[in-house]
């Protein structure tokens, strides 16, 4: 069943009464010319809502429960993936989802945050808020994958890493630090790809990449918008008015010089139509890594760490 967001409520209603009518059409009445009408008008509507969402209502759209997650892009793009689990100094965390297969015939390391779908899911996945574990299995990971020179492709979506004091106990900072170290240091290509939230430290640790590539409407901030709202005005519910103002949208990083590319989602958002999404995903991670293939390793390694260094130029 379809989920609306707040702001959808016009589709809704159409959406709504386009079912009515197919109801009655099922019963035998002839309105097949009114049910075409509507929907174009149900279309329409979505068209032009979506083509002037503002920064909070792409957050939501980034939030969408039924929008497609690390793992379903792992179904439609990875065959013979095979996950690793662990950190081998403390554990396994099931936020951060890891290990290898094959991207279009050619082996890579695939590492990503995932939400869940349904109530257990979520819980297990912990809502994608990586711990220390998590971001160490990551480096684990990436390690791996440069001592076999794969590439390593990162899906990044998550709120943040886990603030909890187990988390902060067992290194957190210290953690993601090593991850995005571990991200610089790869001689191999590696591209990230924000398909839902980059939230703070917690996707910078796996999108320190020579490619990173956002969702049209993805978001990717330093903080979140609620977070952001507590600490700039003590007020929490001001996270539009911050949402607003932080510059989190693709079409704003991406004048910024903090992504490379923005990937087009289906009419509606990617939730809509999830198989287009994915498909669209995987011909620009193609040719992303296509972009990288054949450079040495230290050539990978000055590009990746030159990109970062432009974006502290241009905003400084």
């Amino acid at each position: 069943m379809r989920s609306y967001l707040d702001f959808e409520k016009p589709v809704a209603e159409l959406d709504s009464k386009i079912d009515e009518l197919r109801t009655l059409a099922a019963s035998g009445s002839d309105i097949h010319e009114e049910i075409e009408k509507i929907e174009e008008k149900a279309q329409q509507a979505l068209q032009d809502l979506y083509a002037a969402l503002t920064p909070w209502q792409k957050t939501q759209v980034a939030r969408h429960p039924q929008r497609p997650h690390c793992v379903d892009y792992i179904e439609g793009l990875i065959t013979e993936f095979t996950p690793l689990a662990g950190d081998r100094k403390f554990g396994d965390d099931e936020a951060l989802v890891g290990g290898f297969g094959r991207f279009r015939g050619e082996s890579v390391c695939v590492i990503g945050q995932e939400k869940g779908s349904t109530t257990e899911t979520r819980l297990r996945h912990n809502f994608g808020m990586a711990r220390p574990e998590g971001y160490r299995k990551a480096v684990r990971l990436m390690e791996m994958a440069d001592r076999f020179d794969l590439p390593v492709l990162s899906l990044v979506d998550t709120a943040g890493a886990y603030p909890g004091i187990g988390a902060e106990e067992r290194g957190q900072a210290e953690a993601i630090a090593r991850s995005t170290e571990a991200c610089l240091q790869l001689g191999v290509p590696n591209v990230a790809m924000v398909i839902g939230e980059g939230g703070s430290g917690g996707a910078i640790a796996i999108a320190t990449a020579n490619k990173v590539l956002m969702l049209e409407h993805a978001v990717y901030s330093v903080i979140s918008p609620e977070a952001a709202s507590s600490i700039l005005w003590r007020d929490g519910t001001k996270a539009q008015e911050a949402a607003n103002s932080m510059k989190i949208t693709a079409q704003d990083l991406l004048r910024f010089g903090v992504i490379d590319q923005i990937l087009p989602e289906p009419k509606g958002g990617a939730h809509r139509d999830p198989a287009v999404m994915i498909a669209t995903a995987g011909d620009a991670i193609a040719a992303a890594f296509a972009e990288l293939k054949g450079q040495g390793r230290d050539a990978i390694r000055v590009h990746r760490r030159q990109k970062f260094l432009e974006i502290g130029r241009k905003l400084a």
